[in-house]
């Protein structure tokens, strides 16, 4: 007798919070990692369970090899973020493989997460954690460990997708003008007075503060040559990828003073990152948490859960990529 659709077999190959695993197991007959699975174990998982869709991570990696080891059974792979460079959608596609993600669930938190980059790199909040916690014996006259304003700032942005507009709408609640970079312009009604630049190096001289909101996969795009582009002592941020950015060439920029500081969430290499960032004083970092909140989190696994079950009942993927 065939299986109902409740109960079709799924693999969720990462670590989940218990609310999408709870869903995951009412709802299907799903194998549940209690580790971010790698390719070679999700391989062998799949066809040792007729595993029919795939709830994945960026541990896994998935070459165009590992896709040729998946099982026939295998229909979708359903990646709980926006990213899914970390695969080979093309193989996958070419195999009749349908590749699914989240790009809504995290937007508002992700863009959250950079104004709080944002305003801890400008207010220097490292530094005055710091001087707490080493006990604040100091006094502090008017001259001292001044920051940047917010407020009246110009703000670039580079790449004007779902959270970059959202990163763009917090900003001007406070004060600041919005400058952007993005492939094309956008419509009036969503640029909302935004300035549209139509490359990266003619926004870059427009921007006191800098938000990479972008996509992985597009190069390295902030060079020694394009951070000497900003304003002396602008604000840099990225809570997009670590891949876009050249370490070497930030960190030179920081030393030098051609940055007055930064707020990173993401690096080249995680979690290993490059530790001399951490001995910056005036670099404010966090472990790639930018999406981490209990109801982000849970949507985000809700969503992969949506597209699975959309594509098992026969029904056109939620979100394609």
């Amino acid at each position: 007798m065939e299986t109902s659709i409740d109960r079709r077999r799924i693999l969720v190959a990462r670590r989940m919070p218990e609310a999408t695993i709870a869903r995951a197991r009412a709802e299907f007959d799903a194998v549940v990692a209690d580790h971010d699975m790698s390719a070679a174990e999700v391989i062998k998982a799949c066809r040792t369970h007729g595993t029919e869709a795939i709830l994945t991570g960026k541990k896994a990696g998935y070459t165009a090899a590992d896709i040729a080891l998946l099982p026939e059974s295998v229909k979708v792979i359903a990646n709980p973020s926006a990213g899914y460079e970390h695969m080979n959608a093309a193989a996958a596609q070419a195999r009749g493989i349908i590749v699914t993600n989240a790009p809504d669930g995290l937007t508002d938190c992700t863009a959250d997460f950079t104004m709080l980059l944002i305003l801890a790199a400008c207010r220097r909040a490292a530094e005055y954690q710091a001087i707490m916690r080493e006990g604040w014996r100091q006094y502090f006259g008017l001259p001292d460990m001044l920051g940047v304003k917010v407020g009246g700032s110009r703000l670039g942005i580079v790449g004007m997708g779902r959270i970059g507009r959202a990163v763009a709408q917090r900003a001007r609640a406070f004060g600041m003008v919005i400058h952007y970079h993005n492939r094309t312009p956008l419509p009036p009604a969503l640029a909302q007075g935004a300035v549209y630049h139509a490359s990266l190096e003619r926004l870059l001289p427009h921007a006191d503060i800098l938000s990479l909101n972008l996509p992985g996969g597009s190069g390295t795009l902030m060079t020694a040559e394009t951070f000497a582009l900003l304003p002396r002592g602008a604000v840099f941020v990225n809570a997009a990828r670590g891949s876009l950015v050249d370490e070497d060439a930030l960190i030179a920029a920081l030393k030098s003073g051609q940055l007055f500081a930064a707020g990173l969430d993401v690096f080249r290499r995680e979690p290993d990152f490059d530790e001399r960032l951490a001995r910056l004083p005036n670099v404010f970092l966090t472990p790639h948490m930018g999406s981490a909140t209990v109801a982000t989190r849970n949507q985000m696994g809700f969503d992969a859960l949506d597209n699975i079950a959309a594509v098992l009942a026969g029904r056109p993927p939620l979100n394609p990529v």
